[in-house]
């Protein structure tokens, strides 16, 4: 017979940001449990509301499956003695399986006797299984978690009640005071308890009491709703996905109305407006056909239409109170310059361990100067890059950000090109933050991308030199983040430098323009470099790379960025190949034997006068002309011209004894050989890849 199961966790109610990522996890756990039980089962379907997360759990079988098990115990010589009376050993064994020394067989293993128990277990009925949920629910975690009452148990909002049926029944468990019954509750202002008297009738009894308890179905309903608010005004209503989850996790019963605010409002920015909107009322904001912001907004109230007009006066008056600070910001932010905004960036602390913000300011310059001439700009983008280096944050003590902080960057550019400042120099001001998260949009001006990467590479080198590194998951500021919008922007921008020289010559630079930190940045170049390293591998890994071939590439003898991710897509293109197995071994044999020599870059010359046969001579005439022009090279090229290398690589391998007694040949073998592993590490540590299934 198959089985239904309902489980429900009642709770008060739960960040809107937690109920979705919540109940995948319980569902995930549950489906995991049932494996693990040897449950079978059809599928599960999830509800969720801010006040419940709940798994309808169908076609359940009765109970577990049998088991025959042989169950293997010691050798027969330890089993028994030489009279072949049952040992102790042989006796444990058998009462540990539940059996006695009658039920022992021998089996020959190998060819040694062992003694055997046929076991037969006989599959637990459902109904016991599932009393488990228990430990299901409460070995959950949740990004915040909490007690409640004299309790130490911890979860994400205290259990109201639980529901735990199998088609009509009881499943008894408890957590807490709490026990499962059959009770659940409905909407918290429009409906009552529902006493339920079997598994399928959950989402009818809900609805009934204002409860849409499917999200799925909440979300539709939301949106159609929204849909022809739009449709009766001709408005544009933009739909942000996000904000349409979260919403849709603050309601059980959705009703969607529409409210108006003082077109006055209007001359404030629009990101502002929305900022306003979205961010801190969840409304949604309305545009005509043409996308020009009109004073609407569209909201989505927890209940039905009762008296809907109140809901809507209140909703606008709400909004209009937090519009008129945002206007009466806008207007005073303009009485002061944007020099008197840097001046104040002096007493703003960046990090009590490291500097103000105005002095970090100072030494992003310096990093900005320096990348951008690195990277070719032309003089009125250095021009601009520098006017935008030396006032980039004085937003951040504008009285708007202070409100809205979410409008850094935003506010900049804004009050920038008020105050007069270029195009590009604002633009480069709203830019510096992108992307704000890992897969966030990217700098699309030039002058942007410098600077975005200049003030990132400053917080990551100073928090490092301050001793405040990321571990585990503890990273406060965010340093992982910064360091991949390095390397996606670099990326994307075609950048090709090295970051461990970069870093080298803006600390000169720093120390010489007297605007370092008493810190030892220099002593964490290498350091800074892993880190970023780490986030290559990420990178690569989100493109589909092979790990070993992350870990070679990032593992070579430079930092630049570009080059590890171009060196890690030709492997990855490369590794199906015929040869590419007998190519990586031929290079990475050099590698290791490489290693027995020890030269500096200056004892590298190779002597053609000591070769002994011919092979030497092939393979050095191969190596110079790999080596013209290697470094300059895209990985590609690199890699079929080592690639050429392995057939004169065997055959000298085949003919030379590298580790001659002569220590002239000796050294003069190895250092042809260090030659060559330079050039390999060049492209990436080969030593790493895994080809051993190729």
């Amino acid at each position: 017979m198959a089985n239904n199961f309902l489980l429900e966790i009642g709770l008060e109610e739960i960040p809107a940001h937690v109920v979705t990522p919540s109940i995948h996890q319980l569902k995930k756990r549950a489906e995991d449990y049932l494996k693990q039980q040897r449950i079978a089962f059809d599928h599960i379907k999830t509800f969720s509301t801010p006040r419940r997360l709940t798994l309808f759990i169908a076609g359940l079988a009765d109970k577990q499956p049998d088991i025959d098990q042989s169950v293997k115990g010691p050798a027969k010589k330890i089993a028994q003695d030489a009279d072949g009376n049952w040992t102790k050993a042989a006796i444990g064994f058998s009462k540990g399986q539940g059996a006695t020394t009658d039920d022992i067989t021998f089996k020959e293993v190998k060819g040694t006797q062992y003694v055997f128990v046929e076991k037969h277990i006989a599959g637990k009925p459902v109904a016991e299984i599932l009393t488990g949920m228990k430990d299901v629910v409460t070995s959950m975690t949740f990004p915040t978690m909490m007690k409640w009452g004299s309790y130490s148990f911890e979860y994400v909002r205290p259990i109201k009640w639980l529901i735990a049926l199998l088609n009509d029944e009881v499943i008894p468990f408890k957590i807490l005071d709490v026990a499962t019954d059959r009770i659940t509750s409905g909407h918290r202002f429009l409906g009552q308890d529902i006493e339920l008297a079997n598994a399928d009738e959950y989402e009818e009894k809900l609805t009934e009491q204002f409860v849409v308890a499917d999200a799925q179905k909440r979300q539709e309903m939301i949106t159609k709703q929204i849909q022809q608010i739009a449709q009766d005004h001709n408005w544009q209503i933009n739909l942000d996905p996000d904000l349409l989850e979260e919403v849709n996790n603050l309601v059980e019963w959705p009703t969607a109305f529409a409210g108006n605010f003082d077109d006055k409002y209007l001359a404030i920015p629009d990101e502002v407006l929305i900022t306003s909107m979205k961010d801190h009322q969840r409304f949604f904001y309305v545009t005509d056909q043409d996308g020009k912001l009109l004073p609407h907004f569209v909201s989505v109230r927890n209940g039905n239409d009762y008296d809907l007009q109140n809901v809507v006066q209140g909703n606008e008056k709400v909004l209009t109170a937090r519009l008129e600070d945002a206007m009466f910001f806008y207007q005073e932010d303009q009485k002061k310059t944007i020099s008197d905004y840097v001046e104040r960036l002096k007493k703003v602390s960046f990090h009590d361990k490291i500097s103000t913000m105005y002095e970090k300011m100072q030494r992003t310059q310096v990093i900005a100067d320096y990348l951008g001439n690195l990277v070719g700009l032309s003089t009125n983008e250095l021009k601009d890059l520098k006017r935008a280096a030396e006032i980039y944050k004085f937003d951040l003590v504008t009285g708007m950000v202070g409100e809205f902080a979410e409008l850094q960057g935003v506010m900049g550019e804004k009050y920038a090109l008020l105050a007069g400042e270029s195009p590009a120099v604002a633009k480069a001001i709203a830019e510096h933050y992108m992307p704000i998260s890992a897969s966030g949009k990217l700098p699309t001006s030039t002058i942007g991308a410098v600077l975005a990467v200049a003030d990132k590479l400053d917080s990551i080198l100073t928090f490092f030199a301050a001793d405040m590194i990321p571990s585990g998951s503890n990273d406060p500021y965010a340093l992982r983040r910064q360091a991949t919008g390095i390397v996606r922007i670099v990326s994307a921008q075609n950048w090709r430098f090295d970051l461990d020289d970069l870093l080298a010559n803006v600390i000169d630079r720093q120390e010489q323009a007297k605007v370092a930190p008493k810190l030892n940045m220099r002593a964490q170049i290498s350091a800074v470099s892993d880190f970023v390293k780490d986030r290559i591998k990420q990178f690569l890994d989100d493109l589909g790379i092979r790990y070993d071939i992350s870990d070679a590439v990032t593992s070579g003898s430079h930092t630049n960025i570009v080059y590890n991710i171009a060196s890690g897509k030709v492997l990855q293109d490369h590794k199906a190949d015929p040869d590419f197995k007998e190519v990586i071994e031929s290079l990475t044999r050099v590698q290791r034997i490489s290693k027995k020599g020890q030269f500096a870059d200056d004892d590298l010359a190779v002597e053609p006068a000591l070769f002994e046969n011919e092979s030497e001579s092939t393979l050095y005439q191969a190596v110079t002309q790999a080596l013209d022009q290697y470094t300059s090279q895209s990985a590609e090229n690199a890699f079929q011209r080592l690639a050429q290398l392995k057939d004169p690589i065997n055959d000298y391998f085949d003919k030379t004894m590298v580790m001659a007694k002569d220590d002239k040949l000796k050294n003069n073998r190895l250092r042809l050989l260090t030659v060559i592993s330079r050039m390999i590490m060049f492209l990436g540590d080969l030593d790493k890849l895994v080809v051993k299934g190729e």
